[in-house]
């Protein structure tokens, strides 16, 4: 594989449309390969003008070959990519969100002739700190790191830092690590602008109180979904900063979500209600004691990720809960192995890496996940038995 060289304009001996070129031809990996440009842009790391305009001058040079509309070859041989190791450490295989994201790299290293080391942390602070000392003994070339609690993750950043190894932490940041994962404020503010309008067409502009169900060990950065849900229903809905607000502890699970709510609802008289959760089993774990108490029509409900059990909510009829900001784990993979590799081939990467965020509604539900109905349905544990999605 060409070397992929650090451009800077100091070194006056370095060539950039060289460079350029190199990191073009990368995106060919097999012989024969047809790849349209919007492909060679994402795998080589370049801008889609700048590869428009590198592919017309190689295939005047007669190094690239157009064989279509917008689809072109390499006329060179692929070099031979350099085989890396990985270190992956999910979040928990009991966890929907976990394991989607999870297939997903699986998928994509597959896809790039990258070994991947896979181990569990299991929702365990505990646990994440010893796959991190197994990882480094595995001497990887890079660690993808997904654990939720903020207080673990200086000591395994830590880990990986003294052994030379890059980190990307998804979703939680790790000091020194690349992020990857939510834009937890701009999804929040997604989620908070559609309950604005919802209240001021179903609810006149009325409302009594907010719940915002919250999971405080993974920090700051989460609970940003929850600050943009208040800045969002603001800007719909102005008396909402004189609103009451009930913060509540549901640790991100539908079990004590449930409880939280339960409890809150026998002490509040209120009869319009809001809940901003942080994520779908906090969701359901609301409406799940709403419908209890027998007061469904005091709320109405919003989470975040789009999970297979909020989906299969939001086609139920009459639902409460009114929408979820997917986060998109089937779409992870492909990326974290993009952003490993940038990394390792010393390209230019950006200390945060965002996902993309779309509202999903009973009415949009079917648009974006068209195929749910051929996959088996994901029950809905009780609340005794639930567990943490993410």
């Amino acid at each position: 594989m060409p070397m992929d060289c650090d451009v800077r304009s100091r070194d006056a001996y370095l060539v950039k449309s060289v460079v350029h070129s190199s990191r073009l031809f990368t995106a060919f990996r097999s012989p024969g390969e047809a790849l349209r440009l919007r492909e060679i842009a994402s795998r080589s790391g370049l801008p889609k003008t700048m590869v428009f305009r590198l592919l017309y001058t190689l295939e005047k040079c007669g190094m690239v070959e157009k064989v279509g509309e917008n689809l072109y070859q390499s006329c060179l041989r692929p070099w031979k990519q350099k085989l890396y190791r990985l270190g992956y450490a999910a979040q928990g295989a009991d966890y929907q969100f976990s394991r989607e994201v999870s297939v997903s790299l699986q998928r994509a290293a597959v896809a790039e002739g990258i070994e991947l080391i896979s181990l569990d942390n299991r929702y365990s602070a505990k646990i994440a700190q010893h796959n991190a000392d197994l990882l480094v003994r595995e001497k990887v070339d890079l660690v993808i790191e997904f654990q939720t609690d903020q207080d673990v993750a200086p000591i395994v950043a830590a880990k990986y830092r003294e052994a030379g190894i890059p980190l990307i932490a998804i979703d939680i940041p790790h000091p020194g690590a690349t992020y990857y994962g939510a834009n937890n404020y701009e999804a929040g503010l997604i989620a908070g602008r559609y309950l604005g309008r919802w209240v001021k067409e179903n609810w006149y502009s009325e409302l009594d109180e907010i719940i915002l169900l919250e999971l405080p060990r993974a920090g700051n950065l989460p609970r940003m979904r929850l600050t943009g849900i208040l800045v969002g229903l603001g800007s719909f809905l102005p008396a909402a900063k004189e609103c009451r607000i009930t913060h509540l502890d549901g640790d991100g699970e539908l079990g004590p979500s449930f409880e939280a709510v339960r409890k809150h609802l026998r002490s509040t008289r209120a009869r319009r209600q809001l809940v901003g959760a942080i994520n779908d089993p906090s969701a359901l774990g609301a409406l799940r004691a709403f419908q209890e108490a027998g007061r469904s029509e005091c709320c109405a409900i919003m989470g975040h990720n789009a999970s297979p059990e909020g989906r299969a909510e939001l086609r139920q009829p009459n639902t409460r809960l009114l929408g979820s900001v997917a986060f998109f784990p089937e779409r992870y993979g492909e990326d974290l192995i993009r952003v490993s590799l940038d990394i390792l081939n010393r390209r230019p990467v950006p200390p945060a890496v965002f996902v993309e965020h779309k509202l999903i509604t009973p009415r949009t539900v079917d648009h974006f996940y068209p195929n749910d109905s051929l996959t088996q349905g994901v029950p809905i544990a009780p609340p005794e038995t639930a567990c943490q999605v993410r």
